[in-house]
């Protein structure tokens, strides 16, 4: 059986309690309300245990890779000026979840926090470029111990409704360690200097958090 993410368990263990309830009370009182509830109730409860799921990932153990921060599409590979960690012109590499993805994230290199921040803002489709600078968001700036940069944000989109991130400035992470997710969306974006690394992935391609290799520093 493919493990919970801890950071949805108590919704899947709540949505099956609330299934079992309204399907015992189906059967007491047999009203066709109370089944169509219970049929409602199972879908939700079948939904979650797939949306939180959390399988185990083969780490590459090569410190030159950027991993992919989640589970998802590449959707767009752009130019773009980045503000807040670099200032600099940098490339971003966007990638789109969808509800059947995996949505825990992983951190994309090993290193330490120097730039952390929460934006509160709209809820615009991902896959609209404007989701990327107005949509609610967290950005995580990593520097390793070489010196290098990488930087990715947790951005909601048109259902995500919370963004759980447990890093902060100052935290040490691991490359391929849990770090978040987005719940019920939907868009995470890669910054890096486009000089400094090779890049592996393609418009179109899948990737997986923690495991697909993003690009590799040079």
């Amino acid at each position: 059986m493919v493990p919970i993410t801890k950071y949805g368990f108590g919704l899947v263990v709540g949505s099956w309690i609330l299934f079992v309830v309204i399907f015992v009370l189906s059967i007491i009182f047999g009203q066709p309300i109370l089944i169509i509830m219970t049929v409602l109730s199972c879908i939700l409860s079948i939904f979650n245990l797939l949306f939180f799921r959390d399988p185990e990932r083969n780490i590459p153990q090569n410190s030159q890779a950027i991993l992919s921060p989640a589970d998802g599409k590449i959707m767009k590979i752009t130019e773009v000026k980045e503000n807040d960690f670099f200032d600099a012109e940098v490339r971003r590499v966007s990638i789109f979840l969808s509800i059947f993805n995996v949505h825990v994230n992983r951190s994309p290199i090993s290193g330490k926090v120097e730039h952390f921040s929460y934006r509160q803002g709209s809820f615009l489709p991902a896959f609209k470029e404007a989701a990327s600078v107005e949509n609610e968001q967290s950005v995580i700036g990593i520097l390793d111990e070489k010196g290098r940069k990488v930087m990715f944000t947790q951005i909601a989109g048109i259902l995500a409704r919370r963004i759980v991130c447990e890093l902060r400035e100052g935290y040490q992470t691991t490359a391929g360690e849990r770090m978040g997710m987005i719940q019920y969306g939907s868009r995470v974006d890669v910054y890096f200097k486009a000089d400094q690394v090779d890049l592996r992935v393609n418009v179109g391609d899948k990737v997986k958090g923690g495991e697909s290799i993003i690009g590799v520093f040079r």
